[in-house]
């Protein structure tokens, strides 16, 4: 069964209507308030060279501590939970804490530190916005497989938009915005539906 056929198979099922409500999910937290958008940055950080289902959970254990926590006690529970990149990730969220947010992948690529063309287009996605690709190795995997793409020796920033219109194309053939693709892609590599 070609990628087409399995994306459209999984639309008709219980998966469809999963990722629709996640999608939905995505839409309302774009609607709520600059801490709630913080956050996000935050796990967008966290997530970058991590796991996203570890992620999730000391997003959820450190929650209002992203804006209360010093530096040196926001290392340090990082490391308690168990996070790789401890030092590093908390000095980038102290950094990210003096600016504005601004719902723009190049102001946030610029401004925030930690966060690339994936980690920003994955913030993005995750408060509502439909047209932006997660590009990671799972992404690229199904796409080399499926011979759609060869695989890049790197994804820098023009690489990652050439990737990101192959997946345009794809979302058109079967009717799905990036949002939706990218969840679907992700489902077809892992079998989960995450953020």
């Amino acid at each position: 069964m070609n990628l087409l056929n399995k994306i459209k198979e999984l639309k008709d099922g219980n998966i469809g209507e999963l990722i629709s409500k996640r999608v939905k999910e995505f839409k309302e937290l774009g609607l709520k308030d600059e801490r709630e958008l913080f956050k996000e940055v935050c796990f967008c950080i966290l997530t970058a060279n991590f796991n996203a289902e570890r992620g999730i959970e000391i997003q959820n254990k450190i929650n209002d501590g992203f804006f209360t926590l010093s530096e040196e006690k926001l290392a340090l529970r990082l490391r308690e939970l168990g996070y790789r990149f401890p030092n590093v990730r908390a000095s980038y969220i102290v950094e990210a804490r003096k600016h504005k947010l601004e719902l723009d992948r190049d102001w946030v690529v610029k401004n925030i530190k930690g966060l690339g063309m994936k980690e920003a287009s994955h913030f993005l996605r995750n408060v509502g916005f439909e047209d932006y690709a997660i590009i990671d190795f799972h992404i690229v995997d199904i796409l080399v497989d499926n011979k759609l793409i060869e695989r890049p020796k790197n994804l820098n920033a023009k690489k990652y938009i050439e990737i990101e219109n192959v997946l345009k194309e794809l979302g058109k053939k079967v009717e799905l915005n990036m949002a939706e693709l990218d969840i679907y892609l992700w489902y077809l590599e892992t079998g989960k539906v995450l953020k």
